[in-house]
């Protein structure tokens, strides 16, 4: 099956960009590295250290550098250090204030050019190491963060600030053990340091143990009161364990004290979920446009000049561009308000969409009326950066609003009221219906039952939200019932585990479906019904209109604060009591599907 694709990754490399595969915006935890590049500390060595040069001249340029980035004059700070380096070019302190000020001001690139040249001509002060690592770091970069403060903490083994640095890096390559070991010895010496506990805390976290997190965030909280780090991990751990009111007040709390821009924007964004959860539907849309805030460390940027659509825009007759964001399956679950827009835009207006290249077909089948175009997202100096390769710039200019597809869901979905009950909003393919019922015929006898277990983004600790395969078998062993494969990725280990214990799954011929999407939204519509964990292929079933199962954490914000599913309607939702609870769940899914017999 053809499917529109995105710029090829050769041409992509030959304009200097890396293509990337867009993550879901999510709140992730600041048991991150500590300290800042340039720390009031480090300035302040610096200002001793630049005492004892000789060089008057350059010493006075240098210390004038130091002091505009004492006072957060980063552009200043920039000026002095560059005049220092056309005086002397293998001038160490004027690379690392170069450095210093590039990064403090968010241009990464020039800032680790900067911090290279530092290092090579300071390989014995361990502050360029430390400072560069932190960058290293929030430009993703983990193992070449890890290096560098390994390089630093062998300079100062004392150092609480280097060993959690360390175990961060460490942690977030997912070798969780070695983080915990990196920070024992540390905690059993200086049993008072809050840092070293919210850090081991968030390692507990990763592991999928919220409990047991939230124990580190406790004792983090009651060696430091005021902790917004430690307070807002320990609303994380919170929320997970279904006590949305309890995280809510922890990240309002976490919230209210000073901190940089990106750890706030982030919590801002944990916060809209949080309000989600309890239903509180406008708070909550309005704090997920921290997503797209410049200073958020995890920002998309759009390569779209026109003007941003804002809540109370008219559309009538106007020409309005939506923009896919975050993973595949968010794409598909936002959409839940375009027959709303299409309504709102009225007969002369014109929407574009531009979304993930296997969903093309699907959307403009769909939305006939609209222009579907596939996005494009890149690597830019460590910045993601998404492009319309679809559209010229004689297109662009045609149009009058843009926003990514998230945004207009203030307006349109501001109350769980405003969710209709309609079933389905994504047209699949009638045909490929057709075609499936038809191959699904020579399958056992028995209703056709698609299953899903697992999602292919295990970034962090998403694992925590599915259930181990194994405590499948109540579901799998259902009388009556034909196990259909939907799962897409590599999925034999479990297939065969399977057979090995006398089930078997039906695997439907002739379709790819990580690929296929299209094919996969028919297959689904063909079955009797569609069973399992949110993933990409269960929002387009329920997108879709097909009979779907959903089985989700306790109180998940999808769910709005409500006890359905108002994305989709149709869905009945199975939900642990406790989290990670699944052995009750798989058995209600079993007896339900006994029952429906």
């Amino acid at each position: 099956m053809s499917r529109s694709s995105s710029r090829s990754d050769a041409s992509a490399a030959a304009l200097g960009f890396t293509p990337v595969v867009a993550e879901a915006a999510s709140a992730r935890a600041v048991g991150g590295v500590a300290g800042q590049a340039g720390s009031p500390a480090a300035l302040t060595r610096m200002m001793e250290a630049l005492a004892e040069m000789k060089a008057a001249s350059l010493n006075g340029l240098l210390q004038q550098a130091v002091v505009a980035l004492q006072k957060d004059d980063f552009i200043a700070g920039s000026a002095l250090a560059i005049q220092a380096l056309e005086a002397d070019e293998r001038s160490g302190f004027g690379w690392y204030l170069l450095a210093i000020a590039r990064e403090r001001a968010g241009d990464f690139a020039s800032s680790v050019k900067a911090y290279e040249k530092a290092l090579l001509l300071l390989p014995d002060h361990g502050e360029v190491a430390n400072d560069m690592g932190r960058l290293a770091y929030r430009m993703g970069m983990k193992e070449t963060a890890e290096k560098l403060f390994a390089h630093f903490l062998a300079a100062h083994p004392d150092s609480h600030e280097a060993i959690n640095n360390l175990a961060c890096a460490v942690r977030d390559q997912g070798r969780f053990d070695e983080a915990v070991e990196t920070l024992k010895p540390a905690i059993m010496a200086n049993p008072q340091q809050a840092l070293l506990w919210n850090t081991l805390g968030t390692v507990l976290a990763e592991q999928g143990d919220p409990a047991a997190s939230a124990t580190f965030f406790d004792e983090a909280l009651r060696l430091q009161p005021v902790f917004p780090k430690a307070q807002y991990n320990r609303a994380n751990a919170r929320l997970i364990l279904a006590d949305a009111e309890g995280a809510l007040a922890d990240c309002e709390k976490a919230l209210a004290a000073p901190m940089p821009a990106d750890e706030a924007l982030m919590m801002r964004l944990a916060r809209s979920t949080m309000h989600l959860a309890l239903g509180h539907v406008a708070e909550g849309w309005e704090d997920y446009e921290a997503r797209r805030d410049p200073a958020f460390a995890d920002v998309t940027h759009f390569a779209v000049e026109r003007p941003l659509w804002e809540p109370g825009a008219n559309l009538a007759g106007r020409s309005l561009l939506l923009i896919g964001e975050q993973g595949l399956g968010d794409e598909v679950l936002f959409a839940n308000f375009l027959p709303d827009v299409m309504r709102a835009l009225g007969p002369d207006g014109r929407l574009t969409l531009a979304v993930e290249p296997r969903l093309v077909t699907l959307f403009q089948r769909s939305f006939p009326a609209a222009r579907v175009g596939a996005h494009a997202t890149f690597s830019v100096d460590g910045r993601t950066v998404r492009v319309l390769p679809f559209l010229s710039p004689e297109d662009l200019a045609a149009i009058d609003l843009w926003a990514p597809i998230a945004s207009p869901l203030r307006q349109f979905r501001a109350s769980v009221e405003a969710y209709p009950d309609r079933i389905g909003y994504l047209t699949a393919d009638p045909e490929r219906i057709a075609h499936w019922r038809l191959v699904l015929e020579g399958a056992p006898a028995g209703r056709k039952v698609g299953l899903l277990w697992k999602s292919m983004t295990s970034k962090g600790a998403r694992h925590r939200f599915f259930s181990p395969f194994e405590l499948w078998e109540p579901v799998l062993r259902a009388p009556g019932v034909t196990l259909v494969n939907l799962q897409y990725g590599d999925c034999e280990a479990e297939l065969s585990a399977a057979r090995d214990q006398g089930i078997d799954i039906w695997v439907p011929p002739g379709i790819d479906l990580k690929q296929d999407l299209d094919d996969v939204a028919a297959l689904t519509c063909a079955l009797d019904l569609t069973i399992g964990f949110s993933n990409a292929t269960l929002n387009l079933a329920g997108a879709c209109g097909a009979p779907l199962w959903m089985i989700i954490p306790p109180r998940a914000w999808t769910q709005l604060g409500s006890e359905a599913y108002p994305w989709y309607p149709q869905a009945r939702v199975f939900s642990p009591t406790a989290f990670g609870d699944w052995s009750p769940v798989m058995a209600d899914i079993a007896g339900a599907l006994g029952a429906a017999r």
